[in-house]
C-alpha cells in the first residue's frame, strides 16, 4: 500500500510539472481552442486474469465485458490536455474451472495526454497516468460464499484519435492498458489468489463533443 500511495504521489507531482510546463510554453495561445471536450463510446473490456489460488494448482481467470463509457478532457494548452475516464463493468471470476461468482469493477482513471494536431481533421494522441480501481457488488457462484474482491492504485497508457467532421463533431477511436492487481477470496479465505493480474485492453469506438 505504502508504494502505491508514493506511486499515486509521484504521478500527480509529475502531473503537476508538466502541466505547468506547458502552461509556461504555450501562455496566450491556451484559449485558441476549446477547453473542453466530452467522448462517448462503447468499449470492450479484454482482461488478463492470471494469478494462482494459493496451495492449489489452480489458475485464475476472467471473463470479457462490453460497457459504454463516458470521459470528460480538459485542454491545459493546445496540445496538453487532461482526461477522466468513467466506465463500468461486470466480470466472472474463475479458479481453474470453477466459477467463483461474479464483480462489478469501476476503475477511474485520470490520464495526461499530448494531442499532436488538434486543429487537424485527422487529430491523434497519446496519454499516461493513474487509475484507482474499486470492485464492488460481488456476487459468490455456486458452493463458494463470501467472494471478496480488492483493488488499488495502478498506472494506465493510452492511444488514440479523433476525426473531427465537423467544427463540434468527430468520431473517437481509443486503445487503453490498465493496470489492475487484485485480491480474491472465498469461503471466506479457504481459496484465496494474491495480486491476480487483471490487466484489462480496453478498446473504444464512439463520438467526441468539443466546446
Amino acid at each position: 500500500m505504502k508504494s502505491m500511495l508514493k506511486l499515486a504521489l509521484l504521478t500527480g507531482v509529475a502531473l503537476s510539472g508538466i502541466s505547468t510546463a506547458a502552461f509556461a510554453q504555450e501562455g496566450a495561445g491556451l484559449l485558441d481552442k476549446e477547453r473542453f471536450m466530452l467522448r462517448g463510446r462503447i468499449i470492450g473490456v479484454f482482461g488478463n486474469g492470471d494469478g494462482v489460488v494459493n496451495g492449489t494448482a489452480l489458475g485464475t481467470d476472467v471473463d470479457n465485458y462490453f460497457v459504454p463509457e463516458l470521459d470528460i478532457t480538459y485542454f491545459l494548452t493546445n496540445n496538453v490536455a487532461l482526461e477522466l475516464i468513467a466506465a463500468t463493468s461486470e466480470h466472472t471470476v474463475k479458479a481453474g474451472t470453477n466459477t467463483l461468482g461474479d464483480t462489478w469493477v469501476l476503475p477511474p482513471t485520470l490520464t495526461l495526454q499530448y494531442h499532436f494536431m488538434p486543429d487537424a481533421t485527422f487529430s491523434p494522441y497519446v496519454g499516461a497516468g493513474i487509475n484507482y480501481t474499486v470492485f464492488y457488488s460481488e456476487d459468490d457462484a455456486g458452493a463458494f460464499t463470501d467472494l471478496k474482491v480488492d483493488g488499488g492504485f495502478g498506472y494506465a497508457v493510452q492511444a488514440g484519435f479523433d476525426y473531427w467532421l465537423s467544427d463540434n463533431w468527430g468520431f473517437n477511436a481509443d486503445v487503453k492498458y490498465i493496470d489492475i492487481d487484485a485480491d480474491v477470496s472465498v469461503n471466506p479465505g479457504s481459496l484465496h489468489a494474491y495480486d491476480v493480474d487483471i490487466d484489462p485492453w480496453v478498446v473504444g469506438v464512439g463520438v467526441s463533443y468539443r466546446f
